[in-house]
């Protein structure tokens, strides 16, 4: 039975504490561009720990469970770490390849961008090397710290309280939810620069689609951990492609995991989770991995 009432709830903290915060940076008008990128920045990077609040608030006050319920102290099995960690990286390079393939974008592999921001005495491939290795090894950490708020609210909370519609629906719908949550960010040119609305309903498939894929790292661990995990390594490598292609292609639509190009990747993942029969997650194997979680 679907708790109507939590969600309610959960949906209308999470929208006064972080629309407000998405919206924001439209009164910044008195700074100059760098200034308003970076406070826009650290505003959105607090409106991400909205959800996290409100699950927090909704499962004290209005469920009346302990704070244990929303499994902060499970991780479950290590293996989907490695998932988390590194399948965002494979599906960002499979975008890049896709994104040349369709003609969306030209490759440069001499990094004409990359080398243009450089300081004259500093090696362009020492300085990839780092770039990647931060990239790729650290900043999903580093993000997770973010990414958490988020996934603490729409895995760890809305997910679980949306099963009883059956898994495909309760990813669904949590996708459509978490997409439109982004509306006011994209209108301003978040990852669909040029496309207010159309970048909406882009931003609900990019999320349908990963949604799938976070929620089938939380059933099988029943942790928001590795799902914080999975969303952080996205946040890092997402725009890793850029550094390859020629100047003056179309964001929008190619050149990071949030474009089109990047969802056939999601979508063939997704399919072979299905064939494979890993998703939905059977019911005997989420209770499994619920009662030996903690660790």
């Amino acid at each position: 039975m679907i708790e109507k009432k939590q969600i309610y709830w959960f949906l209308g903290i999470t929208l006064a504490l972080s629309w407000p915060l998405f919206l924001a940076p439209l009164a910044l008008n008195g700074l100059d561009a760098q200034e308003k990128v970076l406070v826009t920045q650290g505003l959105w990077a607090l409106a991400m720990w909205a959800p996290g609040l409100a699950a927090i608030v909704v499962t004290l006050f209005v469920a009346k469970k302990p704070f244990s319920s929303l499994r902060l102290n499970a991780l479950g099995p290590k293996r989907y770490y490695l998932w988390a960690w590194f399948l965002p990286l494979g599906l960002t390079v499979l975008s890049g390849a896709f994104t040349v393939w369709f003609g969306i974008g030209k490759l440069d592999l001499n990094m004409t961008n990359f080398r243009a921001s450089l300081p004259a005495s500093i090696s362009a491939n020492v300085a990839l090397l780092g770039l990647l290795f931060f990239t790729i090894l650290v900043a999903p950490f580093i993000n997770m710290l973010f990414a958490l708020g988020e996934e603490l609210g729409w895995r760890g909370f809305l997910l679980p309280q949306l099963l009883p519609l059956g898994q495909w629906k309760a990813v669904m719908w949590s996708g459509l939810i978490w997409g439109l949550w982004h509306a006011p960010a994209i209108v301003q040119g978040l990852n669909y620069p040029g496309h207010p609305i159309l970048g909406i309903l882009m931003m609900i498939v990019f999320c349908s689609l990963l949604g799938v894929i976070f929620a089938w790292l939380y059933l099988n661990t029943r942790s928001p951990w590795v799902a914080a995990l999975a969303h952080g390594a996205v946040n890092a490598v997402a725009g890793l492609p850029v550094l390859f292609l020629k100047p003056g292609f179309n964001i929008a639509w190619g050149g990071t995991l949030a474009a089109p190009t990047a969802w056939i990747g999601m979508a063939l993942f997704i399919a072979w989770l299905a064939w494979t029969k890993r998703f939905p997650v059977s019911v005997e194997g989420m209770l499994e991995k619920t009662e030996s979680a903690v660790g």
